[in-house]
Parts: structure tokens; C-alpha cells; sequence
């Protein structure tokens, strides 16, 4: 099945409003679909995008805020330093539910802002993190666009982008019916083929550091080019 078939052809508007559940519901949705749909951990999600924090950080479609605050955990029992972090969402729902949960931490700034529309200057960030988001982006070309601008040069871009599903026939049914529902509902656009997903990141600019596929997710790790 192509991309282009299965496709929720919706708005990124649309899609903000199908993300206008309370965030209690959101996050215990989210845990549901990590498992079955993913087929992915939170251990596994936390090793991944927890060592990719830089002295300013950008957290893309930050929600709200509840698997930040399971990195920023991780990295304090690794004793990691605290980096100052820019959250941004396009629903204003989740994200009053990032701005709840990270009141009066002044190292981390929420703003509402479109992925593929980023308001910050080029080359303003030494890291950014899309976890369990670009599949739910309408324009995703035009988000990695947007976030290789406001990285620095030899900055670093960490991201997981759900595929179709890869595993035995059971979970393959499972997850493709959460899939289905996801589309139906407008909080996910669609899955990818890994080659077409990994085409994006290349066509963008982004030089490739490490790549692997877990579960039916695609983890990728990849530079913003050094200037000339």
C-alpha cells in the first residue's frame, strides 16, 4: 500500500483539532499505540533520543510534554548536563498541557509554532528531537526543511518515523487496525515505506549518522552539513 492510499488528506488545522483531547487521554492513548502500533518502549525511545540534547535544544511537537519530562529524567540519573530546550506544538491543547507540567522551569520555553513554519532564526539550535511525530505531519518535507534551517551547522536531528507494519501476522493486523483508526480519527497522516522516508531526510540536506528499524518505527540520526 502506498503512502498516497492511506493518507488521512487532512489539514494541519484538522489535524490539530483531533489532538484536542484532554491531555490525560492523550498520553494514556499514546502509551497504547507505542506498544501496539510502534511496537516500540519507552526504554528504547529514552536511549535514543536522550543523549541528543544540546546546549539549545529544539523538541518538535512536544505534546504534552510527558515523554520530555521522561528524557530529561533519564538524563539527570545519567548525569547529563541541563540543556535550555524550545518546545513547540501546533495543538494549542497539548500544548497547555506542556506549559502545566513545566511551569516555572525557566530552562524550558513552549511556544505554538507549525513544524514546516518554525519562528526562529537560522542556524539557532545545536540539537533537535521529532519523536513520534513526523508520520503525523501533513507537509513533512516542509517541516525537515525548516528544522535543517534553524539547526547549526553540524547540528544533529534525531527522529522515529512509524512504518508499516513489519512483524508477524497478529501484530501486523493489530497495528494496521490502530493505524486505520489513527488516520480515520486525523491524529496520524500515514505511515511510510523506509526507503521513501529515508529519501526525505537525504533530499533535505541531512547527512545520515546512524539509522536502524525497531519494531515498525524507523530511528534515524542524521547532521545538518557543516558550511563551507
Amino acid at each position: 500500500m502506498t503512502e498516497l492510499q492511506q493518507s488521512s488528506g487532512k489539514t494541519k488545522d484538522e489535524i490539530a483539532t483531533a489532538y484536542s483531547s484532554p491531555p490525560w487521554w492523550y498520553n494514556l492513548r499514546g502509551f497504547f499505540i507505542l506498544f501496539f502500533a510502534y511496537n516500540s518502549s519507552i526504554g528504547s525511545q529514552l536511549r535514543f533520543f536522550g543523549p541528543n540534547f544540546g546546549d539549545q535544544h529544539l523538541e518538535v511537537a512536544c505534546g504534552t510534554g510527558l515523554a520530555l519530562e521522561f528524557l530529561l529524567r533519564w538524563r539527570k540519573k545519567k548525569g547529563l548536563p541541563e540543556p535550555h530546550i524550545t518546545g513547540i506544538d501546533y495543538a494549542e491543547s497539548m500544548l497547555d498541557g506542556a506549559k502545566q507540567r513545566f511551569s516555572g522551569n525557566s530552562s524550558i520555553e513552549l511556544k505554538h509554532a507549525d513544524a514546516a513554519n518554525l519562528p526562529f532564526p537560522d542556524n539557532t539550535f545545536d540539537t533537535a528531537n521529532i519523536a513520534n511525530a513526523v508520520h503525523c505531519f501533513p507537509d513533512v518535507d516542509g517541516a525537515l526543511l525548516d528544522v535543517y534551517r534553524v539547526l547549526k551547522p553540524g547540528g544533529t536531528l534525531a527522529a522515529n518515523v512509524l512504518l508499516y507494519p513489519r512483524g508477524p501476522w497478529l501484530f501486523n493486523r493489530i497495528a494496521d487496525h490502530i493505524n486505520r483508526w489513527a488516520i480515520h480519527k486525523g491524529i496520524l497522516y500515514t505511515p511510510y515505506e523506509l526507503t521513501n522516508i529515508r529519501q526525505k531526510f537525504v533530499n533535505t540536506g541531512f547527512e545520515i549518522v546512524s539509522e536502524a528499524v525497531s519494531g515498525n518505527c524507523y530511528n534515524i540520526m542524521c547532521r545538518k552539513q557543516q558550511a563551507l
